[in-house]
């Protein structure tokens, strides 16, 4: 995937201006993404526990975008994070086995009506690399067993781990 595909994936879901968080952001290949989406008066909060992840992440950063904030965190943990219009988890709540806990902190930092973006293999079995994901239809089911509605599948892209790669929108309840 390239930065394309990485912004047709949330383009969707995300309206320009307003605070996000990208859980799991790594090297921010959907954090840029995101900044570029939201536009120079949104923010992002881009949440790893990798520093140097995070480092990496500040130096490709571009002019013109959201203003972009690194948090070095665990986002399987309370993060002080409230009141975002959106969360981005991409490729990383497949890194986590029990989801609900998550996904309750993730409902946490959401007001009322955010959304939450979520970018997954479309697959509910995984393999070493991808230990825990979960298929469309399974993310539907579980998010509205999780406090979150209307969910509804953004974009696909054709993967070659495990197929394909999906988005979906979530709304918090």
């Amino acid at each position: 995937m390239d930065h394309a595909d990485h912004v047709r994936l949330l383009r969707g879901g995300v309206t320009p201006g307003g605070a996000w968080a990208d859980l799991g952001a790594g090297t921010g290949a959907f954090t840029l993404a995101l900044a570029e989406l939201v536009g120079p008066d949104g923010e992002v909060i881009a949440v790893d526990r990798d520093r140097g992840a995070l480092r990496e992440l500040e130096r490709g950063v571009r002019p013109g975008g959201a203003t972009v904030r690194t948090v070095a965190a665990d986002f399987t943990k309370p993060i002080d994070l409230a009141s975002l219009d959106g969360v981005v988890m991409a490729n990383s709540l497949h890194f986590v086995r029990d989801k609900a806990p998550v996904l309750s902190l993730v409902h946490e930092m959401l007001k009322p009506s955010g959304r939450f973006l979520l970018v997954e293999y479309d697959a509910d079995h995984g393999n070493t690399w991808v230990p825990h994901p979960m298929s469309f239809e399974t993310w539907r089911v579980f998010a509205d067993a999780n406090g979150f509605s209307g969910t509804r599948k953004l974009a696909s892209v054709p993967s070659r781990f495990l197929g394909r790669i999906f988005s979906a929108e979530s709304v918090r309840e």
